[in-house]
């Protein structure tokens, strides 16, 4: 790969990816919010959605989370604590291998059950099906990264990916070239997460932003109206008076004619 190719791949498509995931999910959380749905299959195959969703979301929590902080935490902070860069590759080895088996067993039963029970993919939209095996697709690249990164286990290899994230969150020109020689399994598993976050908005997956965080700021109690207070107060007195009774009229009888 040319030079000229990784600073496009690596330098520019980052932010491009970065404006529409913010702006596309800002738009469409204040306009559009009654789109995040999709056809309900909850009533078919219950327990393989319920194990299939669980896994799923515990082991993407896990992955993003460690991600996260690989990724984004300076370099000092670590040395500061006196974690190795070989023990931090050992344990995201470690850690992500795991979390990455359960997510990847997880959107498989997914996968399967969309696209194997005729009655679910029949309500299914194709975005549904698509960034599912976007995302089983990426997770295949990222479980096929431990075996490149076994050979690297002194670490130095995750400090370029280090140096380079944390060089385009603080708009560093020469970013790209921290990723230019390494493996090309990790720039394809780059690519395909940036390309989730470009078409993050337009998915379901935007449902994330509906998480119930809300909640936590909210009193720890709940105001209930009882029957109580409306048994005991009493009746209301109509100040209107009645109208007067109404007299009956009496009518003469007709008289026979003469």
């Amino acid at each position: 790969m040319s030079n000229a190719i990784n600073d496009v791949l690596f330098g520019w498509y980052p932010y491009f990816c970065l404006t529409v995931f913010l702006l596309g999910s800002l738009i469409r959380f204040d306009r559009e919010q009654y789109t995040w749905k999709t056809g309900s299959s909850q009533l078919l195959r219950r327990r393989q959605l319920r194990w299939g969703s669980n896994l799923f979301h515990v082991g993407i929590l896990a992955i993003f989370g460690g991600h996260f902080v690989g990724l984004l935490t300076p370099i000092w902070v670590f040395d500061a604590l006196g974690i190795s860069h070989s023990f931090k590759q050992g344990l995201a080895i470690t850690v992500g291998g795991i979390a990455g088996v359960a997510c990847f067993v997880g959107i498989a039963l997914l996968a399967h059950r969309r696209l194997f029970d005729a009655r679910i993919r029949n309500t299914s939209a194709p975005g549904d099906i698509a960034i599912l095996l976007l995302l089983w697709l990426q997770l295949t690249l990222g479980l096929s990264t431990i075996f490149v990164s076994l050979g690297h286990m002194d670490g130095h290899e995750m400090v370029k990916f280090m140096n380079w994230a944390q060089g385009i969150l603080t708009l560093q020109p020469a970013a790209a070239a921290y990723v230019a020689d390494v493996n090309p399994i990790f720039k394809a598993h780059l690519l395909l997460g940036m390309t989730i976050f470009l078409v993050f908005p337009f998915t379901r997956l935007v449902h994330v932003w509906s998480a119930p965080v809300w909640y936590l700021g909210r009193p720890g109690y709940q105001v209930v109206r009882t029957r109580l207070a409306t048994r005991r107060s009493p009746a209301p007195v109509s100040t209107v008076p009645s109208p007067a009774p109404v007299r009956p009229i009496a009518i003469p009888a007709p008289q026979p004619a003469e």
